[in-house]
């Protein structure tokens, strides 16, 4: 840990963020933890994979 994380602590003991701003990133939170969990679960569809098509070995003309 450096001294900027313990600046940043000292800032936010001395003004705390709202409830809402608290709600708002712990809502974004759970939405990257409930899309990692159906990844994990159900599976990355094929038509999202970045995998390059298969070209064939001649030269189209």
């Amino acid at each position: 840990m450096n001294w900027f994380h313990l600046l940043r602590m000292a800032h936010w003991v001395r003004n705390p963020p709202s409830p809402a701003r608290v709600k708002f990133v712990l809502a974004v939170i759970a939405l990257c933890l409930a899309i990692v969990a159906i990844e994990r679960w159900v599976g990355w569809p094929d038509w999202m994979s970045l995998e390059p098509e298969q070209v064939p070995n001649r030269v189209l003309r």
